[in-house]
């Protein structure tokens, strides 16, 4: 399969940009993530005070076989490490099948970047708020092809896996300032016959960053699945 190339990207608020302005061509990608109940989560900073922090999450594509293509978005505190006052948590738990399926290792064994080594083979930015589009531009595209989504909030606790969980237990998601409920894989198969489709939940990552494998069973996982409301990929057509 030959390589696909990335073009254009945009990454727009609905309410901060006219989608109208935006010139499309044959094949481009309009990504639509639409915001749900749980995009906003209450983070803990000290002292009894919160902030409402919106996920962290990556989208990109891999071939039929399950192999990385490239990267059409992941958020900045993953690309860079540049989590507040992380004082050396690497959160591996975060995006850890992103990370590997990537296959990048970096040099204290793990697989997500560094503040010395960030990601830079694709588009990073702070998580939106709001609802977004990303518009991305490809050439000498060859489907079918797979888009992937991965998301994950920090210390997004429930029953099943709570902020007391021990190293040893598995519902263990990194300690007091892990995952919580692990981040969930979003999934869908693109080929010439769609011009639209939406992704789909096929499992969650290891709970504690451990591998980069899909896990299917999503029973124990509550308010992570109204994080997202919608991830649908139009193939745009010229009028």
């Amino acid at each position: 399969m030959r390589r696909i190339l990335l073009l254009v990207f945009c990454l727009m608020s609905f309410g901060a940009c006219d989608d109208s302005i935006l010139s499309y061509s044959n094949n481009d990608l309009k990504i639509e993530i639409k915001t749900g109940k749980h995009w906003l989560h209450e983070f803990p900073l000290f002292l009894g005070i919160f902030k409402d922090n919106p996920p962290q999450f990556a989208v990109w594509m891999e071939d039929t076989s399950g192999n990385y293509l490239s990267t059409i978005y992941v958020t900045s505190k993953i690309a860079t490490e540049s989590w507040i006052a992380n004082k050396g948590n690497r959160r591996k738990e975060a995006l850890p099948h992103w990370c590997h399926q990537r296959g990048v290792e970096y040099e204290d064994g793990f697989m997500l970047p560094t503040k010395e080594n960030p990601f830079t083979d694709g588009i990073t930015g702070a998580t939106p708020k709001t609802d977004k589009n990303i518009k991305l531009a490809l050439n000498e595209i060859e489907y079918p092809f797979v888009v992937k989504a991965e998301i994950n909030h920090s210390t997004d606790w429930n029953d099943y896996y709570p902020k007391n969980a021990k190293k040893d237990d598995e519902n263990f998601s990194g300690g007091k300032s892990g995952s919580g409920q692990p981040a969930l894989i979003y999934s869908g198969l693109i080929d010439e016959n769609n011009e639209s489709i939406e992704l789909k939940i096929i499992g969650h990552s290891s709970v504690d960053g451990s591998d980069g494998l899909i896990y299917n069973d999503i029973e124990k996982i509550t308010s992570a699945k109204s994080i997202i409301k919608l991830i649908k990929v139009n193939i745009m057509e010229q009028e």
